[in-house]
């Protein structure tokens, strides 16, 4: 089980680590993107304790604040 919760958590972090290479995205952009991965994590996270919808909706909105906030072009 541990195996397979650091395997998930080194997935995402190369994902969310690689997504700042292209700094030619709009603030839409990164926000739909930010989103996408935290619905993700958020689904997993989420899975682990019987609510993987709860975890996707919050993981969601976390990744889509955080994707916006971070935009260059804001």
């Amino acid at each position: 089980m541990k195996k397979k919760i650091a395997t998930i958590i080194a997935v995402a972090a190369t994902a969310l680590s690689s997504s700042c290479a292209n700094n030619n995205q709009t603030t839409g952009q990164r926000a739909a993107g930010g989103a996408v991965l935290g619905a993700g994590l958020g689904a997993v996270i989420g899975h682990q304790s019987g609510e993987a919808g709860k975890g996707a909706a919050i993981g969601a909105a976390a990744g889509g604040l955080t994707g916006y906030a971070t935009a260059p072009n804001r």
